[in-house]
């Protein structure tokens, strides 16, 4: 049996990734980064460990210098 899949509000993602909410908001309208579903009854956002990697990756390259711009051309290819 496969274990559950871990999900994340966008405050909980906030909290483990260090990036504050307005920030998270920010990537999602740029479109660094995706939501993983929504609950239909809340329409809250929900996002996965693969989310909290990729935002481990913007840190890592934001502190190399390389724009917004640039990232998500490297998060494209």
């Amino acid at each position: 049996m496969a274990a559950a899949a871990t999900l994340y509000l966008l405050k909980d993602l906030s909290r483990l990734s260090g990036h504050s909410v307005h920030t998270l908001k920010y990537y999602l309208k740029l479109g660094l980064l995706r939501e993983a579903g929504r609950s239909p009854e809340t329409r809250f956002r929900f996002f996965d460990e693969a989310t909290l990697q990729q935002l481990t990756t913007i840190r890592q390259w934001r502190r190399e210098h390389k724009s917004l711009a640039a990232i998500k051309q490297l998060l494209a290819a």
